[in-house]
């Protein structure tokens, strides 16, 4: 019996030396071979967008467009109306004509004439001037309750402030008829014959952008204001993505930085897709220091920044939607 015992005790020990030795090896090969993963960087997919937006302020009539949709450069997109701005066009176009008759009138040396044209001149600048007024006394109310920007403020009051040269000019010009001065009344008039063509000329301008086009081929991104809706001066109407303009970006550590130089070509795994394709990197930038990895000890370690890295396929890419997750095998 002794020797029974003896012989399980020297099975059960080898056993557990096998097992041990087994585990041994399990754990050694998974730290070979489980460890030497490949690490991925995750990026995405983007395309550059345009904003569409326009000097006119108004209401939108008509959107020819929706989301999603492609385009063609030149295409129309939006309809945009301002009855203020025709109004203002058909007081610049009555001032153009009331100075361009007052500077014949001055050529001619009709007295009564140029007296009568100066002084519908005069008039028609304190009407401008008193519009001009209101719309700023309404800008800056409007300022001060963070409705508009202290831009549009601003341009309101050069407007007045223009308006009241304006209305100046015209009460010397009309002085200067009544009191006969020939020669001043000629470069008066001419100059005021050109201040409204110029005035004629701005809201013409102005009025170009009634229907917004698009500036490049491309896909409508996201449309702002609905059928009907105000639109402020420069708001943006629609962003619109130039489709043959896509890279993908990566937020890389600055240790990883070296795998990924400017001028590299890469290849890149698109899941969605199931496919690789092939980039080249052509954009680096620091994020700044919000983005860095702060360092965990006191010795032995740094902070290591973030940079943007962006790379632009090397082929076009139809099926490449922005926001897709784009990977990069290191």
């Amino acid at each position: 019996m002794p020797e029974a015992k003896k012989q399980r005790q020297k099975v059960l020990t080898i056993t557990l030396v096998i097992i041990s030795l087994a585990i041994a090896l399990l754990a050694l090969i998974g730290f070979l071979f489980i460890n030497r993963h490949t690490e991925q960087l995750e990026g995405q997919a983007e395309a550059t967008a345009v904003r569409i937006s326009g000097k006119l302020p108004g209401r939108v009539v008509k959107i020819y467009v929706e989301e999603g949709q492609a385009v063609n450069k030149g295409d129309t997109l939006v309809h945009i109306h301002s009855s203020l701005v025709d109004a203002r066009l058909y007081q610049a176009e009555a001032m153009q004509q009331a100075a361009a008759a007052q500077n014949s009138k001055i050529d001619q040396g009709t007295r009564i004439q140029v007296i009568q044209g100066a002084y519908e001149l005069w008039q028609q600048a304190i009407a401008a001037r008193t519009i001009a007024e209101k719309t700023y006394s309404r800008m800056e109310a409007l300022y001060k309750q963070d409705v508009v920007s202290a831009q549009k403020r601003d341009e309101a009051q050069a407007a007045f402030t223009a308006a009241k040269a304006a209305e100046s000019a015209a009460k010397s010009q009309y002085q200067m008829a009544k009191e006969g001065a020939q020669k001043q009344d000629k470069v008066s008039a001419s100059a005021l014959a050109n201040a409204a063509k110029g005035s004629v000329m701005e809201v013409e301008a102005l009025l170009q952008d009634q229907y917004l086009t698009a500036p490049c081929d491309g896909e409508i991104d996201v449309i702002y204001p609905n059928e009907s809706e105000l639109v402020a001066m420069g708001a943006p109407i629609m962003s619109l993505l130039k489709t043959d303009d896509k890279y993908v970006t990566f937020n890389v550590r600055e240790t990883e930085l070296s795998k990924m130089p400017a001028g590299k070509e890469i290849e890149l795994n698109v899941p969605a897709l199931d496919k690789n394709i092939r980039a080249t990197v052509y954009y680096i930038r620091d994020l700044g220091s919000y983005a860095t990895w702060r360092a965990t000890k006191a010795t032995g370690d740094w902070d290591s920044r973030t940079f943007q890295v962006k790379a632009r396929p090397v082929e076009q890419q139809p099926d490449l939607r922005p926001g897709m997750t784009v990977l990069f095998n290191e």
